[in-house]
């Protein structure tokens, strides 16, 4: 079964086609369109000119992804037709409802026409399942560590396509936070690898930032406070600031973020001690400190425990990660009826 799968959540158009081989994903194609360059210039997303955009690139993306490798014997810049596919499936929710929309039509389209299968994906087991391409797949049960933009939470997987939530971010995510201390110290959008490269040149010990909701049974974060914080430290000290000091508050920063998910993993895993792989999946994933933060904590208190990460290419939003939720939507015989599926994009992970 090879499945194409669309993600138009937020600001990536992305297309790729999936396969399930031996019940486990494989990406033949993953293409996606970045606007982060347009959002630079005003700080953010804005979600009319993301939904223009995406109406704009996927025609492109879609061609791209569809079209199959040109052969040897070829003459150069001639292709071998279009790659074939057995379904379809699509981010239906949580993201920006006009950029939902956008891929939603696209692919219902398609299957309509064709006479597919039409899977309907939530965007966050995209995220979940993007631990499951190109590896090993991680063994259940699986306690998901989900670090984003706007999620930040721990899911306890104990079977496919079945999620428990054990705690969530009561305010801002990491990956808020992220962009928001970035703005406080001047650095571009969006902010996260910007912040982390800083934090390279600094001393993570430099500031003590507070870590949220210490208590023993909490396992939900929170990070607003963490962020004001920085912004009373950055008011005190001399504007423009100093670039190693700059660099000492992001690698401080960095740090607490890593330590406040750290602390909430090792929790999690001693008051479900049946788990046998921990999974950090999402954007703020790609972050350097925090898989070695993790990997480390689990290396010195949970030894037998799997640690997994996606590739870079699969932590940010891309379609591969949609078409392997797919791939396991199709195994399990969860097919959608595309003409009742609607965009949701206040979408709850588990919710039909």
């Amino acid at each position: 079964m090879k499945i194409l799968a669309i993600e138009t959540s937020c600001d990536e158009t992305a297309v790729a086609i999936v396969e399930d081989q031996n019940f486990q994903p494989v990406v033949h194609t993953n293409v996606v369109a970045s606007q982060v360059a347009v959002h630079a210039q005003t700080g953010g997303v804005i979600p009319n000119v993301a939904a223009r955009l995406h109406t704009e690139n996927l025609p492109r993306i879609l061609r791209e992804a569809t079209k199959a490798p040109r052969r040897d014997y070829q003459p150069k810049g001639t292709f071998g037709g279009q790659l074939d596919y057995d379904a379809v499936a699509v981010t239906v929710g949580p993201g920006q409802v006009g950029c939902l929309l956008v891929g939603m039509s696209a692919a219902k389209t398609i299957a309509m026409s064709r006479n597919l299968p039409f899977y309907a994906i939530n965007h966050l087991e995209g995220h979940i399942y993007s631990a499951w391409i190109g590896q090993d797949p991680p063994e259940l049960p699986a306690l998901i560590v989900m670090v984003s933009g706007l999620h930040t939470e721990l899911i306890l997987m104990e079977r496919h396509l079945y999620y428990q939530h054990l705690g969530s971010t009561r305010d801002d995510a990491a990956g808020e936070a992220f962009d928001k201390v970035a703005r406080l110290l001047g650095l571009p959008y969006p902010g996260g690898p910007p912040l982390a490269e800083l934090a390279t040149h600094g001393d993570e010990t430099a500031f003590q930032f507070p870590i949220a909701l210490e208590e023993n049974d909490s396992l939900e974060f929170s990070f607003s406070g963490l962020k004001g914080a920085v912004a009373h430290q950055v008011a005190k000290l001399p504007n423009p600031l100093p670039r190693h000091t700059a660099a000492d508050i992001a690698a401080s920063f960095q740090k607490t973020v890593s330590e406040t998910i750290k602390k909430k993993m090792l929790r999690a895993l001693h008051v479900y001690p049946g788990i046998k792989s921990v999974c950090l999946v999402g954007g703020v994933a790609a972050n350097r400190h925090l898989r070695t933060s993790l990997e480390q904590a689990i290396n010195a208190n949970h030894p037998s425990l799997r640690f997994v990460v996606p590739d870079l290419k699969y932590c940010t939003d891309n379609a591969a990660m949609i078409g392997a939720a797919a791939v396991y939507h199709h195994l399990f015989g969860h097919v959608d009826d595309w003409a009742s599926i609607t965009a949701d994009p206040n979408l709850e992970l588990g919710q039909p």
